[in-house]
């Protein structure tokens, strides 16, 4: 698989098989995938990857947990307020989840118990847990995404599947605690590690992708 087909094969999986990746295999994942760009290869990340028991004891203290309060996390995830064109696609795209497992907007207490799945990995054999010092700079969150596309592009190229998760900044006091992250270190975000359930209907959803002249232009060519 080149780098083409495995930008159009990667999406977020949110139904995982049982098979856990070998340790060498996700050692050999973490480490290429630092052969990202970042300025002046200051590197800002820390990968912690958990399976078996760790990976148990940190979703158990998850479950148990009080998460931040909603207006930090959702000013964390998004811009208060979104506004046009953003606040229709995150609107449409978490529609199109709910329809491939059958939840109607009404539902609301469905909807959330979907939401908890993160806190499991949406059942992934193996969670990520990606840090960085909380005093790097927007600069370096750019090169922390640089990684994480890496990552992601590498797992799949691999037959792995994956899912960027956000949602382990609302309980990152709890992740750091348990994990004895050092200071200053945050927790950045997760990823859900494993192979993909093809058989699940929610990973039928494909996101789908604005026109590239909505947010792109050719200047000076023939």
């Amino acid at each position: 698989m080149n780098v083409s087909q495995a930008m159009k094969e990667r999406r977020s999986v949110r139904a995982f098989l049982p098979r856990v990746p070998s340790a060498q295999d996700v050692q050999s994942l973490i480490a290429d995938s630092a052969l990202s760009a970042s300025g002046g290869n200051l590197q800002p990340w820390k990968v912690i990857a958990l399976a078996g028991e760790p990976l148990q004891q940190l979703t158990s203290a998850v479950a148990n947990a009080k998460p931040m309060d909603d207006d930090v996390v959702a000013h964390m995830a998004y811009p208060p307020s979104l506004w046009e064109p953003y606040r229709t696609r995150r609107f449409k795209n978490g529609e199109d989840l709910y329809k491939t497992i059958d939840i109607p907007r009404d539902n609301k207490a469905a909807r959330l118990e979907q939401m908890a799945k993160n806190g499991a990995f949406f059942g992934a054999p193996v969670g990520v847990i990606v840090l960085v010092d909380e005093r790097m700079g927007y600069a370096q969150w750019l090169d922390l995404g640089i990684y994480l596309q890496s990552f992601m592009l590498m797992a799949t190229e691999r037959g792995m599947a994956t899912c960027p998760q956000g949602y382990w900044r609302r309980f990152r006091d709890t992740v750091e605690n348990v994990l004895a992250v050092p200071q200053p270190y945050r927790v950045a975000c997760g990823i859900a590690l494993g192979y993909e359930d093809t058989a699940a209907p929610i990973n039928e959803l494909r996101a789908d992708r604005a026109e590239w002249d909505e947010w792109a232009q050719l200047r000076g060519f023939d």
